[in-house]
């Protein structure tokens, strides 16, 4: 069972080193994951059904390790769905 504010260390490809555990109000578990100095993305994890989030970060702060639970609940609230990208066909000119 995670706990509010839990940390855990993983690898991450986008440049990011690690990633923060966080339970929200209502008891959803999310991964906050600093994609890029612009963007930081709330993963769902452990029984969250919730569709995947992404948030501006706060100008004030880089690191979600740095910011309060209620911090946090505040960037969810305002979190939104990751924008889809159309892909464009091989075979189109």
């Amino acid at each position: 069972m995670l706990q509010a504010g839990a940390v855990h260390l993983t690898p991450d490809p986008g440049g990011a080193m690690a990633s923060r555990n966080f339970v929200d109000r209502d008891g959803n578990a999310w991964d906050v994951i600093p994609r890029s100095k612009t963007e930081w993305e709330f993963e769902p994890i452990g029984g969250n059904k919730e569709a995947r989030k992404v948030v501006d970060p706060p100008g004030y702060e880089r690191d979600p390790f740095e910011l309060s639970n209620e911090e946090l609940q505040r960037l969810l609230d305002s979190a939104r769905e990751p924008r889809t990208r159309p892909r464009k066909s091989p075979f189109l000119d």
